[in-house]
């Protein structure tokens, strides 16, 4: 077994290449106990974060030449930062070929919450835990026949990963039919279709918790709020994220109490009573409705962009808890979190989510002294002569914090302005709902 104790220097191998593991990149590289980080691929931001290396010849789903680079550079702890590694089995296979590595990430069993909303949506049933009203469907008539059969406003998600962008909310019937005939019909969203659920659209604010586990005890980050469609007003199509600002005004203690106790603490435990325990971050969407907190979807890790926010907020040693929650110690730590406000705002190409240009040349200029705001990169590469360019949708982020919301909103606006490349987007109304 791998050694627990404190003292343990983590030399870890953080699988992905996008926002969300350049922070955790980021924040992990403050720990006194990090040694060296090892990124796999890794952008064209994480190259520049002490104590990291980019792996860009290694894929994150080769995990038998994950595993061979873990022992060659005597790598000990893995973690996982996006959802597809986690769904197709990383965790279990580096269990049975390199069990001398602990890992920060559930194994495949529990990873259906996020692999499978079918799966998810039946969990929260058994549990009892609060969620919208649904039916699942394989079968295209039965699923346009329920269609018909229902009197409230519906959102259609497809079964499998879907990189955030599965879910459609209809506003009229023929629309929903129409997105019938795209996921199961056209397979939009290829396999990923083959099954949806039909859920009846709830109202209110939408929010997102990450929450620490060793699948026992559990440590919850402050609340964010995403903002998923591409446009200013929440218009056009669904995308990854972005912006986020944490934490939500709109949540009250006595809300987030009662999350913790009818959906978190029953999720772990539930999930703990039928042999799948969770270790790793539960990631969960949930809408403040007038009859109280209710599940929109549960996520396998760390959100993005949310994790860019949340974690600009954390003041505990990250690595501290992720490696305690690999070994089952989370409850010998606590975490804390600054009393300050975060905002991120994502900066996209021109296109997404629809088909976008890629390998375009960019610049970023530095942010000021003072710790306040950070870029953190996503679909980012460096060219062979060394020079920035995009590679991704979603290419890059700014997150700033501050002692409001409103100054924090306004220092991440004016680092994006610190972005240049051609035909770039953002959103101009980032926690403007909060702000109101």
């Amino acid at each position: 077994m791998a050694s627990t104790k404190s003292d343990l220097k983590l030399r870890i191998l953080l699988v992905g290449g996008g926002g969300r593991e350049h922070a955790l990149a980021w924040k992990l590289a403050q720990s006194d106990r990090v040694e060296a980080i090892h990124v796999v691929p890794g952008n064209g931001g994480t190259v520049g974060v002490p104590k990291c290396n980019n792996i860009p010849a290694l894929s994150p789903d080769d995990f038998a030449a994950l595993v061979r680079h873990a022992a060659e550079n005597t790598l000990n702890f893995l973690i996982p930062g996006p959802e597809a590694p986690l769904v197709a089995g990383i965790t279990d296979y580096f269990a049975r070929h390199a069990p001398n590595i602990r890992v920060f990430g559930p194994g495949r069993a529990a990873a259906r919450m996020e692999g499978s909303k079918t799966f998810s949506k039946d969990f929260m049933r058994r549990h009892h835990i609060p969620t919208a009203r649904y039916e699942n469907f394989s079968d295209r008539d039965a699923a346009e026949a329920y269609l018909d059969s229902v009197d409230y406003a519906v959102v259609i998600k497809a079964d499998g990963l879907a990189a955030g962008k599965g879910v459609v909310i209809p506003t009229s019937k023929a629309e929903a039919q129409s997105a019938l005939q795209s996921i199961m019909g056209d397979k939009e969203f290829g396999s990923a279709g083959d099954a949806i659920v039909v859920e009846e659209c709830l109202e209110g604010d939408e929010i997102s918790i990450l929450t620490l586990t060793d699948g026992f005890t559990i440590r919850s980050l402050p609340p964010a709020q995403d903002h998923k469609r591409i446009g200013d007003g929440d218009t056009g199509p669904n995308t990854g994220g972005m912006g986020t600002y944490a934490p939500t005004p709109s949540v009250s203690e006595a809300q987030l109490e009662e999350i913790e106790k009818t959906v978190l603490r029953p999720t772990i435990d539930g999930m703990k009573a039928e042999g799948m325990t969770f270790v790793g971050c539960l990631f969960t969407g949930l809408m403040l409705t007038e009859s109280g907190p209710k599940v929109l979807e549960y996520n396998v890790r760390f959100g993005d962009p949310e994790t860019q926010s949340c974690l600009a907020l954390l003041d505990s040693d990250l690595a501290e808890l992720l490696h305690a929650c690999s070994t089952g110690s989370l409850a010998d730590h606590q975490l804390k979190v600054s009393g300050m406000s975060a905002c991120t705002v994502v900066v996209a190409a021109a296109g997404y989510p629809g088909s976008y240009a890629k390998n375009t040349p960019m610049r970023v200029r530095p942010t000021s002294e003072g710790g306040t705001t950070y870029i953190f990169h996503a679909g980012t590469t460096l060219d062979d002569e060394g020079k920035l360019r995009t590679s991704g949708g979603r290419v890059i982020a700014t997150t700033a914090i501050g002692q409001t919301l409103r100054e924090a909103v306004n220092r991440a606006y004016s680092g994006v302005a610190l972005i240049e490349f051609e035909g770039l987007q953002y959103r101009k109304d980032i926690a403007k709902r909060a702000l109101r």
